[in-house]
């Protein structure tokens, strides 16, 4: 009986041991990160049959257990990966947004003063002083955009290398899984109970880690050997395989880099919009905002610079020549070239370029082109409607957002495909070309002037001046200035309705051969109308247009309405100087509804409120995240007043289990003592 007794004290005593080191093991790591508070599973001995009855035996340690929920792990494991993706595209978009806010109202400002520069010549057209400011300000103004755009282009590259750097963590904890797998499966027995629980809290430390950059799926096996999952399914982790996850350069843009995953058997490139956390959100600003925001600064440069340039080419400079462009032209051949990038992996040979038509239609998204085997299809990536290419002339395909897709040279192979940019490189290449003074073209080269009979709101204005060195010449030179007249052929029947229907028949000759000579055009316009006249007319090409409209109704009968267009050039004449700096009002962008400042202010706002949104979205990860660990803690964490109860507990059982042996010793003396 004495060694029953005997052997059920020590049986205490043991597990009662074992459960104070694993005590004293939950208290040691109660700072340590990612530990799973541990338990002593006690269960009793079977008993010994003795005399018709069943005495106990003591008691034994099942095993020693992690207190673990999986769900709330998981839990955890999802808002973790779903707050490294809040909190990455908040606080780049917070950068983007300083920037953004920053460079903006330098440039809002360099627009400001270089129109206060062109105003003041408008003023005083004749003045060197004003133009050289002017000129200074284009300057300012053409390295703020530079400077803008140089910057996206170091937070592109600042965000490639982060992306790159988490490709590299997430190789890291691969390998380390797949290490910790086979410790694992070495460890275990699986003729035995017990879990190599400090081996198990690490690996879910690493998968833990893994989810701040990517979103993970784990599934364990038989033998406790854990395959993990990345994104929407792709393989990190194949027991004690690891994967590795490279950047690989973009196709066909170079710095939109990619994600690849490779093994011993080959690479597969991984969805980046699927892989969640924080390398998805990496892509996504880099992609996305960060592009988005150069096409918008691009697309106001580009704007800028043809419609100043447009400016100038309408009027004539102090040496009576037609302006120069102030800034890069924006269809100079290395700017067409660079708005067209063609696939790697192409066959044929064609080298392509796009040419603006008309800034005011070029939106700020990409396009795609496939060449199907007959035609070139184009894709807008920014709805994905498809448009059929049709060619106006060899090479030359127009389309319906102000550019042209241009075949330069070379021959098309089936399945070749073009990203196209419209508004590429406008920034970084926007420079200014004019550095003469005497070369702002402030005059205008022909002028209006009603004939001093004339009773009627009609009018003549000059529109579209494309060479205004013809102009000036066909005008005051070819001809004997020009005089256009205008009569009511067919008025409307009495009483007049209320909307005119009469007919105005006009004539534009020179003034040194009135009709009955040979006049240079005549035709007719409804009322209500305008009539737009090409001079020269054709076939001669097209120095100027004029533009009748109003109602040109003289007093009596088939009264003539006469305006006289003449050489309007002088160092003192200001209208295209005033004309240009009215192009600071006009809504040219944001489809014929925006100023440069406005847009300017438009993208600016846009970034703000994306920055400001995730904000919002991070703080709610956070709240989400904090929720799910604290669930998962008050189940695994360490609570230090328990241990502290379960330590005098089993202290006091490994005491009581001392006496127990101590009582069976001097039942055992007494025995001995007995039978000598």
């Amino acid at each position: 009986m004495s060694i029953n007794l005997y052997q059920t004290g020590v049986s205490g005593l043991l597990s009662a041991q074992q459960q104070l080191a694993t005590t004293g093991h939950n208290i040691a790591n109660v700072n340590t990160e990612g530990y799973t508070r541990q338990r002593t599973e006690q269960g009793s001995a079977v008993g010994n049959y003795n005399g018709g009855n069943f005495v106990g035996s003591g008691t034994y340690v099942q095993d020693i257990t992690r207190l673990y929920d999986q769900f709330s792990y998981k839990e955890q494991l999802l808002n973790k990966s779903n707050l490294g993706n809040a909190d990455s595209i908040s606080l780049d978009l917070n950068q983007l947004n300083e920037i953004m806010s920053f460079s903006s109202e330098a440039i809002g400002g360099a627009i400001d003063r270089f129109y206060q520069a062109v105003n003041g010549i408008a003023d005083n057209p004749n003045d060197l002083g004003l133009r050289n400011i002017a000129l200074s300000q284009a300057n300012v103004l053409a390295k703020d955009f530079n400077s803008l755009n140089y910057n996206l282009d170091q937070l592109e590259k600042s965000t490639n290398g982060e992306i790159e750097q988490m490709a590299s963590k997430i190789s890291q904890i691969s390998l380390d899984l797949a290490k910790i797998n086979e410790q694992i499966l070495q460890n275990k027995d699986l003729n035995l109970t017990g879990q190599p629980n400090d081996l198990l809290d690490k690996r879910d430390q690493l998968v833990n880690q893994l989810g701040e950059y990517t979103s993970v799926h784990t599934i364990e096996d038989t033998h406790g050997v854990m395959t993990v999952m990345i994104g929407n399914g792709a393989t990190l982790v194949a027991g004690i395989t690891p994967l590795t996850v490279s950047v690989e350069a973009g196709d066909p843009d170079a710095l939109q880099t990619k994600l690849q995953l490779n093994s011993r058997n080959g690479k597969v490139a991984l969805d980046a919009s699927k892989l969640g956390g924080a390398i998805a959100a990496k892509i996504e600003y880099r992609d996305e905002h960060v592009a988005k925001a150069r096409s918008e600064l691009n697309l106001l440069a580009m704007a800028v610079s043809e419609t100043l340039n447009q400016s100038q080419a309408k009027g004539l400079d102090l040496n009576a020549k037609q302006g120069l462009d102030i800034f890069t032209d924006i269809n100079a051949t290395n700017l067409q070239n660079s708005r067209v990038l063609a696939s790697s992996k192409n066959t044929g040979t064609v080298q392509a370029g796009i040419n603006i038509t008309d800034v005011s239609l070029v939106p700020a998204n990409d396009f795609t082109i496939k060449y199907d085997g007959t035609d070139y299809i184009m894709t807008n990536a920014q709805n994905g409607s498809t448009t059929t290419l049709v060619a106006s002339s060899p090479g030359v395909y127009p389309t319906d957002y102000g550019f042209e897709f241009k075949v330069n040279s070379g021959t098309p192979s089936t399945d070749d495909r073009f990203t196209l940019r419209p508004t590429e490189n406008s920034a970084a290449l926007m420079k200014v070309t004019l550095t003469d003074p005497k070369s702002i073209a402030a005059s205008s080269a022909i002028g209006v002037e009603a004939d001093e009979n004339n009773v009627s709101n009609g009018s003549v204005s000059i529109i579209n001046v494309a060479d205004p060195e013809v102009a000036r010449s066909y005008t005051d030179g070819t001809n004997a200035n020009i005089v256009v007249d205008v009569y009511e052929t067919a008025p409307p029947p009495l009483p007049a309705p209320q909307t005119p229907t009469g007919i105005f028949e006009y004539r534009v000759y020179d003034a040194a051969n009135p009709p009955p000579a040979l006049t240079l055009a005549t035709g007719t316009f409804a009322a209500g109308a305008s009539a737009v006249i090409d001079m020269p007319p054709s076939p001669a090409t097209p120095a100027f247009q004029i533009e009748i409209a109003g109602l040109p109704v003289g007093q009596g009968t088939l009264a003539r309405e006469k305006f006289t267009i003449s050489d309007a050039f002088g160092s003192g004449n200001a209208t295209n100087a005033n004309l240009m700096a009215s192009t600071q009002e006009q809504q040219i962008l944001g489809g014929g509804k925006q100023t440069f400042n406005q847009a300017l202010a438009s993208a600016t706002a846009e970034v703000g409120s994306n920055a400001s949104t995730a904000e919002l979205v991070a703080d709610t990860a956070q709240a989400l995240f904090t929720q799910a660990y604290n669930r998962n803690q008050s189940n695994s964490g360490v609570n230090l007043d328990e241990e502290a109860a379960n330590l005098l507990k089993y202290q006091q059982a490994y005491q009581a289990s001392s006496q127990i042996i101590s009582v069976a010793n001097t039942i055992f003396d007494t025995l001995l003592a007995v039978s000598r």
